[in-house]
């Protein structure tokens, strides 16, 4: 009786809180037919039928609603295990009363085949009991899915299930201490409902919660997300937004994004504003106060996201500048170098050939030695343009070895430490050997030193490019192009660049840039 009033009072309890879920009116079908079940110790004839054509029915009753909870309504395969239940716990126990089962007492009874009852009743006996076990199967994968505030309930459905899994085998092979496996099954089975009001109780102090969420949500307005896990109790929970000059989703750093299929928008102006991703089985209370808790914060969030996606794409957009200047200056270090330098090297040979067999007027020697001096002297400077064009050393013998042809030919002596083995990245070796360039070159030029010293190497994911030297410092930064130049091209990989120089106290630049 106990396990009648507790499935009934939780069935209507959730039947009034979710009138949309069937979860509720299955609890109180379940109550009512445990009880039908009952009538079977009745001496009365008609209430004993009754109470043996339905005893089995309660047993595809517990599967339907372990199996449905929480919407009520079931899967494909849970729908066909439930089926074939109501099928065997129907069909086979009627079969089994028309030939005789039971007694005197069973008004259904046609013939009286006690050998061939006892075969059919086994049958279904076991067949229940292997359709249990397969529901605890199904239970069993959607555990692993499940959100830790709702796992032990569903746990105490399986274990409900088991436990009448057994009891109806021991029953096909008539095992001794039925009736006490009998007892504890009906308790496991009344653990159930008990389940299902603490969680009912736990989703109440879970809502009375949100006042708090709301003061969370303020003060943690760069990430929501935390915030909303803890409120929710859902790992899985998530914010996205939407951001419609670029008609696509990011999170809360910027990063584009797709949201799961689990999710409930917040829409302004029938517009989609942004998205909360959470487990389907969160209770629809509580995510409604959360939804509406989210609203009243959501627009720092958003504008801090849409703030960091113009940023990335900004970033992207200078990357791409830089890598098409790169490719066109050697495009045109190739150019020269194929063309014009072929061209002037060719003419030179010539001239050559003509003064060595030129006998004639010196004048006309002295001419064509001038021309060829030309020809040589703009040749030299061709090559000179070519190579500060794009690094050739560079490329075709790595960091290392250009930056010591850059010390060397430094105005000021240079101490050089590089610490990188084999090649990095092509982006990452041209931004550093332009920062040491740039900023040797600015020490010959401004400050004053006696000397200089450049160190490289890696430092975790990122190549450290510092540049020192003992100068008279007081370099403005803020004026000529070169640095400003040189941090463009770091932070465009995105790295930074860093310029310290005090009166008198020389200078330093340092730069990191990612390589890892």
């Amino acid at each position: 009786m106990w396990i009648l009033l507790a499935y009934v009072f939780c069935g209507l309890l959730a039947w009034s809180r979710r009138p949309e879920s069937g979860f509720g009116r299955l609890m109180v079908v379940v109550g009512f037919g445990a009880a039908l079940s009952n009538l079977a110790r009745s001496s009365d004839p008609l209430l004993f039928t009754v109470g043996q054509a339905v005893d089995l029915l309660v047993v595809a009753l517990f599967l339907h609603v372990f199996l449905a909870f929480p919407s009520g309504r079931l899967g494909g395969p849970a729908r066909v295990l439930v089926g074939v239940a109501y099928a065997v716990s129907i069909g086979l126990q009627l079969t089994v009363m028309l030939l005789g089962a039971f007694g005197e007492a069973n008004l259904l009874a046609v013939t009286d085949a006690p050998g061939l009852v006892d075969v059919l009743h086994g049958i279904e006996l076991i067949t229940l009991s292997g359709l249990l076990l397969a529901g605890v199967g199904l239970l069993g994968v959607r555990l692993r899915r499940e959100r830790r505030a709702v796992r032990w309930l569903v746990g105490s459905f399986a274990l409900g299930l088991v436990a009448l899994a057994v009891l109806l085998a021991m029953g096909a092979f008539a095992v001794s201490g039925f009736a006490l496996v009998q007892r504890l099954t009906l308790g496991v089975l009344g653990l159930a409902p008990v389940a299902f009001l603490i969680g009912l109780l736990d989703a109440r102090l879970a809502r009375a919660s949100v006042g708090d969420l709301v003061v969370e949500l303020r003060a943690e307005p760069d990430d929501l997300t935390p915030a909303l896990t803890r409120a929710l109790r859902d790992p899985t929970a998530a914010l996205f937004y939407w951001l419609p000059q670029y008609r696509n989703w990011v999170d809360h750093d910027g990063s584009p994004a797709t949201p799961p299929p689990s999710v409930t928008m917040i829409l302004r102006d029938g517009e989609p504003v942004a998205a909360l991703a959470h487990h389907p089985a969160v209770e629809p209370d509580l995510l409604q106060a959360v939804v509406a808790a989210v609203e009243m914060v959501i627009d720092n969030g958003r504008l801090r996201a849409e703030l960091r996606a113009r940023l990335a794409k900004v970033r992207a957009s200078r990357a791409r500048v830089l890598e098409a200047g790169r490719t066109e200056r050697r495009r045109l270090e190739r150019d020269l170098h194929d063309g014009a330098q072929q061209r002037l090297v060719g003419l030179s040979l010539r001239l050559g050939l003509l003064e060595a067999h030129l006998d004639g007027d010196p004048a006309v020697r002295q001419a064509l030695s001038e021309a060829r001096a030309e020809v040589v002297t703009s040749l030299s400077e061709l090559r000179d343009l070519a190579h500060g064009l794009y690094p050739a050393v560079l490329s075709g013998h790595g960091l290392a070895v250009a930056l010591e042809s850059v010390a060397a030919l430094s105005a000021v002596p240079v101490r050089l430490s590089i610490t990188v083995d084999g090649r990095l990245p092509e982006p990452v070796e041209v931004a550093a050997y332009y920062v040491v360039c740039e900023s040797l070159t600015n020490v010959g030029r401004h400050a004053a030193a006696s000397g200089a010293s450049v160190e490289v190497g890696p430092a975790g994911k990122v190549l450290v490019v510092e540049i020192a030297d003992d100068g008279v410092g007081g370099a403005d930064t803020t004026r000529g192009s070169g640095l400003r130049g040189l941090a463009d091209r770091v932070e465009a990989l995105g790295g930074t660049l860093r310029v310290w120089s005090p009166d008198g106290g020389g200078t330093r630049v340092r730069a990191e840039v990612p390589c890892g």
